[in-house]
């Protein structure tokens, strides 16, 4: 039999009691991170810390330290995540009075949730599954209404939503 810091071989009762006894811990029913999600993110090295622990001296101090340190980008994570939620409600309130097409608002929700790269035409046409020329209208339409800003020129020309 191995040794696991929560009793558990397979990690899913480890993940509920570490958000069980930190919700106990804190005396709150609410709580806006969550250890068990970031476990999960990090079960690989969840599970090489916890194999290194069971079959090393039993010492778990390793461990402990790696808990804490997931402890903390779980918080990270979240405050991340918060605040991109209150840069999109803040957006919507200052533009919310505008009126969006449907391509419009899935192009801008897609910049509020981790759009890698930079945002052009071609993206937004291939996104949208959309012609160039309407992505070029989308595109206009919200840079009269001062929501994007153009970045650049000719064939580096890319577009940011306005802070």
């Amino acid at each position: 039999m191995t040794l696991h810091p929560f009793g558990d071989g397979n990690g899913r009762i480890a993940r509920a009691l570490a958000d069980m006894l930190l919700a106990r811990a804190e005396n709150t029913s609410q709580r806006f991170y969550s250890m068990s999600a970031q476990i999960r993110r990090e079960r690989k090295s969840y599970y090489e810390i916890l194999e290194r622990t069971q079959k090393g001296s039993l010492n778990i101090t390793d461990w402990l330290v790696w808990f804490m340190e997931c402890l903390l980008r779980s918080v990270d994570n979240t405050q991340e995540l918060l605040a991109s939620v209150f840069d999109k409600a803040l957006f919507w309130q200052t533009y919310g009075h505008l009126t969006f097409n449907e391509r419009q608002k899935k192009i801008i929700s897609k910049l509020f949730d981790n759009f890698e790269g930079k945002l052009t035409s071609s993206k937004w046409a291939k996104l949208c599954k959309c012609s160039q020329d309407t992505a070029n209208r989308d595109i206009a339409d919200l840079l009269e209404k001062n929501v994007l800003l153009k970045v650049g020129a000719g064939r580096s020309t890319s577009y940011i939503l306005k802070a």
